[in-house]
């Protein structure tokens, strides 16, 4: 569904991505994982066309889409949940999820794909009026999947969805997204700082290193490569 070529992004003098590869198949869930300053929040915000690649190019659901307008590219349904929640946070929950789905005119679809989004987080039902600026961290960071979910994209895009969130409602966020990648068979592109639990939810993970990729693999061979546990999960 997503194939990434030789893609090098560069700010000013500074080299971001140094001719990465990736491919993500329609139905899964796969991982970027990596330390800070990697690359990886620069990864999906190309991917987006918030940031302009310098080479290389992005196959999306058969046509390419590298440094296309990021309005175009979400109509062509990509959608991403950004690093930090970025929710609209004078508006309220409810105007914060039609702000996701700003491309559409399906109202019959629209309310559907509400209902299902109140159905697998009902805390933002609980909350539809209140500011968005006024929930938990956790809270927030349902609604802006919640809002990208809106979009009815075809792959969602996940950018530290456990940051700044108490423990217990980032296992309740990552089973959220298993369920949303089982029932909606949506394909989902992840970058996580806790690399356990995103290699423990994932099909397949790559691991960039300043701007290159030094390994990929399926999950389950990652968890289990001495480097990576050494590196990323705790030994």
């Amino acid at each position: 569904m997503l194939e990434i070529k030789n893609l090098e992004v560069s700010y000013g003098s500074i080299s971001a991505l140094q001719g990465i590869s990736l491919k993500v198949e329609k139905g899964s869930i796969v991982t970027l994982v990596g330390a800070n300053g990697a690359g990886k929040t620069t990864t999906l915000r190309t991917i987006s066309g918030i940031v302009k690649a310098k080479s290389g190019t992005i196959t999306f659901d058969g046509h390419e889409i590298t440094n296309r307008a990021p309005h175009k590219i979400v109509a062509a349904g990509l959608a991403q949940s950004p690093e930090g929640r970025m929710v609209f946070a004078n508006l309220t929950v409810m105007e914060n999820l039609r702000m996701g789905a700003y491309l559409r005119n399906d109202k019959p679809g629209m309310a559907k794909d509400m209902d299902y989004i109140f159905g697998i987080f009902p805390r933002l039902k609980e909350r539809e009026k209140q500011t968005a600026g006024t929930l938990s961290g956790g809270e927030q960071q349902m609604l802006a999947i919640g809002r990208a979910l809106m979009s009815k994209p075809k792959l969602l895009m996940l950018d530290e969805p456990s940051l700044g969130i108490a423990p217990l409602l980032v296992k309740t966020i990552f089973e959220k997204i298993v369920e949303i990648n089982k029932e909606l068979g949506l394909t989902i592109l992840l970058v996580e700082q806790n690399a356990n639990l995103a290699l423990e939810v994932s099909h397949y993970g790559y691991v960039l290193e300043t701007g290159r990729i030094i390994l990929e693999d399926t999950a389950t061979a990652l968890r289990e490569n001495a480097e990576v546990r050494a590196a990323y999960l705790g030994g």
